[in-house]
C-alpha cells in the first residue's frame, strides 16, 4: 500500500538537486569503476532501452504498415484473378473488366479507410490505456488481419479479403499516429528529431520488402499469395512481446495520469541514470504539468475548437496531407506504369521501382543523423524546393521522351532524385512535427487528426492520379510541384523552428492563432 501511495505522490524535485560535478569528482577519487561508469553515462544519448524501443516500434509497427502498402503492386493480377473466380463461383456472376477494376480499387482503398479509422481512435486509446498499450493494440490488429489473410484463399471469400485489408489498415493508422508520439516522448531533447524519423524509416523499409516479397520468384505465385499477404505478422508478434518490457512514456504518466513517482522511475530506466542527474527533464515535466488545464480532457472535439492550438493543428494537418499530395505515392503506387511509359520495358521498370524503395530507405537512414544536426525549417524547405524541381524536370523529360534516346534515362534519374530529396525532409518531418508543436495534453488528438489527413491525402492521390494522368498526361506532376511549393510558403510564415526547444516554449509562441508570428525573430 505504501508503494502505491508513493507512486502517485509528486516527488520534491528540489530535494534532488545536487552538484553533479562534485559527486563525479568524489566517485573518481574513490577509484570505484562502477560508480565512475554510472556517473559518466550520457542521459541525453542512445541508451539500451531507447534503442530497444526504437527498433521495436520501427519493425513491429511502422514496417508492417509500409509492407501492406507495397505488397499489393507486383502480384495484383493474381489477386484480381482470385476475386473474379470467387465471385463467379459463389454468386454465379461474371464481372466485366470495369467491375473487376472497381472491386480491386475497393480492396486497395479500404486499407486507407482503415488507416483513417485507426488514426481517429489513436487519441482515445493512448490517453485511456497509455502509449505502449495503444501500440500493442495496433500489433494485435496486425496479427488478426494476417490470420484473416491466411483464410481468404481456403474459404474462397472476397468479403474476408476486404475485412483483412480493413483490419491491417486500422493497425497502420494506429502506428502512424502513435509511434512518433511515443518515441518523441521517451527520447531526450537532442534526439527528438532522430527518433521521429523512425516511423518514416519503418514504412519505407516495409514498402520495399512488400515489393520484393510480391515478386513471382518469392511469394507472388497463385499458390502462395495469401501467405505473402500475412508474412509481416511475426514482426507484430515479437513487438507485442517486447513491448511488455518497454517503459511507458514518462510524460504521459507524469502529466496525463498524475503518477509522478512512477514517471520518474520510468525516466530513470530510460536514461540509465539516477533521477538526481535528470533535473532539467524533471523541471520541464513540472512546468508542463503546471501549465496543463485539468478542467477538461483534450478530446479531438476540444482541439478543433480551441483557438490557442489552431495554428499548430493547421500546420500538422497541412504538412501531413501535403506530404502525400507532393506526389510520393504516385511514385510508389504507379511507379511501374511511370517507368513503362518512360520506355524502360517491363524488366527495367521493375528494377527502377525497387531502386526507388532502396533510395528512400537510404535517405531515411541518413535523415536520422540530419535531424540531430540541422534546423527543421531549413531541411524541410530545401527538401521541398528540390522535390518540386525534380517533378518539373520529370514532366519535361516525359514530354520530350521521343526526342532523344537518353530521355528515358533522365526520367529515371528525375524519379530517383525526387525520392532522395523527399526522404531527407519532406518524408520524415511531417510524421513527428506534431510531437514538437504540441504539449502533452492536446498532442494525442492533434497527432490523430494529422494522421487522418495523411491517410486522406494518400487516398486522394491513389484515386485521382490515374484519371489525371490519363487526362493531362505528365502535366499532372506540375500539380504536385505546385502543392509542394505552396507548402513551403505557408510554413515559411508560420512554422517555428523546433530543434532544441521545449514544446512548452513552442506552444506558447503560437497561442494567438494565425496572428502569431513565431518566426519574427528567426531567420528562415
Amino acid at each position: 500500500m505504501k508503494d502505491a501511495v508513493d507512486e502517485n505522490q509528486e516527488t520534491d524535485v528540489s530535494a534532488l538537486y545536487i552538484d553533479v560535478s562534485k559527486v563525479k569528482s568524489l566517485a573518481r577519487e574513490s577509484r570505484k569503476p562502477e560508480c565512475i561508469s554510472a556517473l559518466d553515462a550520457d542521459p541525453d544519448g542512445w541508451t539500451p532501452l531507447l534503442v530497444l524501443g526504437g527498433v521495436t516500434c520501427c519493425l513491429g509497427s511502422a514496417l508492417p504498415a509500409g509492407y501492406n502498402i507495397g505488397v499489393m503492386n507486383n502480384p495484383a493480377h493474381l489477386m484480381k484473378s482470385f476475386c473474379n473466380d470467387s465471385i463467379r463461383e459463389k454468386y454465379n456472376v461474371q464481372l466485366s473488366d470495369y467491375e473487376l477494376q472497381i472491386l480491386w480499387s475497393a480492396i486497395v482503398s479500404i486499407f486507407l479507410i482503415g488507416g483513417v479509422s485507426g488514426s481517429l481512435i489513436a487519441s482515445w486509446l493512448s490517453d485511456r490505456f497509455g502509449r505502449k498499450r495503444a501500440l500493442s493494440v495496433g500489433n494485435i490488429c496486425g496479427m488478426v488481419g494476417a490470420i484473416v489473410f491466411l483464410l481468404v484463399r481456403d474459404v474462397n471469400s472476397v468479403e474476408l479479403f476486404l475485412i483483412a485489408r480493413m483490419i491491417v489498415g486500422l493497425s497502420g493508422g494506429l502506428a502512424t499516429a502513435l509511434l512518433p508520439m511515443y518515441m518523441t516522448e521517451i527520447a531526450p531533447l537532442k534526439l527528438r528529431g532522430a527518433v521521429g524519423v523512425l516511423c518514416q524509416l519503418g514504412i519505407t523499409c516495409g514498402v520495399l520488402i512488400g515489393q520484393i516479397v510480391g515478386l513471382k520468384t518469392v511469394l507472388g505465385t497463385p499458390e502462395s499469395w495469401h501467405i505473402m499477404l500475412a508474412s509481416f505478422s511475426p514482426l507484430c508478434g515479437v513487438a507485442l512481446l517486447v513491448t511488455i518490457v518497454l517503459p511507458e512514456s514518462p510524460k504521459y504518466l507524469y502529466i496525463i495520469r498524475g503518477k509522478q513517482g512512477k514517471a520518474l522511475k520510468e525516466l530513470s530506466r530510460l536514461r540509465n541514470v539516477d533521477t538526481m542527474f535528470l533535473q532539467d527533464e524533471i523541471t520541464s515535466l513540472r512546468q508542463e504539468l503546471a501549465m496543463r488545464s485539468t478542467t477538461e480532457r483534450w478530446s479531438i472535439q476540444r482541439v478543433l475548437k480551441e483557438p490557442s492550438v489552431r495554428l499548430p493543428l493547421f500546420l500538422v494537418c497541412l504538412m501531413q496531407s501535403g506530404q502525400q499530395l507532393s506526389g510520393i505515392n504516385a511514385v510508389f503506387y504507379y511507379s511501374n506504369s511511370i517507368f513503362l511509359g518512360a520506355g524502360l520495358g517491363i524488366t527495367g521498370a521493375q528494377y527502377a521501382t525497387l531502386g526507388t524503395g532502396v533510395a528512400n530507405i537510404l535517405m531515411a537512414v541518413i535523415s536520422v543523423r540530419v535531424m540531430s544536426l540541422f534546423s527543421r525549417r531549413k531541411v524541410l524547405f530545401l527538401s521541398c524546393y528540390l522535390c518540386a524541381g525534380c517533378l518539373i524536370a520529370l514532366c519535361i523529360f516525359i514530354l520530350l521522351i521521343e526526342t532523344a534516346s537518353f530521355m528515358p534515362v533522365l526520367c529515371t534519374v528525375a524519379v530517383l532524385a525526387y525520392v532522395v530529396f523527399y526522404g531527407i525532409g519532406l518524408g520524415p518531418i511531417p510524421f513527428f512535427i506534431g510531437s514538437e508543436l504540441f504539449d502533452v495534453g492536446p498532442r494525442p488528438a492533434a497527432m490523430s487528426l494529422g494522421s487522418v489527413f495523411n491517410w486522406g491525402g494518400n487516398f486522394v492521390v491513389g484515386m485521382l492520379f490515374p484519371s489525371l494522368q490519363a487526362a493531362i498526361g505528365p502535366y499532372v506532376f506540375l500539380i504536385f510541384a505546385g502543392i509542394t511549393l505552396i507548402l513551403v510558403q505557408v510554413n515559411r510564415v508560420y512554422l517555428p523552428e523546433t530543434r532544441g526547444r521545449s514544446t512548452t516554449d513552442i506552444a506558447a509562441a503560437m497561442t494567438r492563432g494565425f496572428k502569431s508570428r513565431p518566426n519574427a525573430t528567426l531567420a528562415a
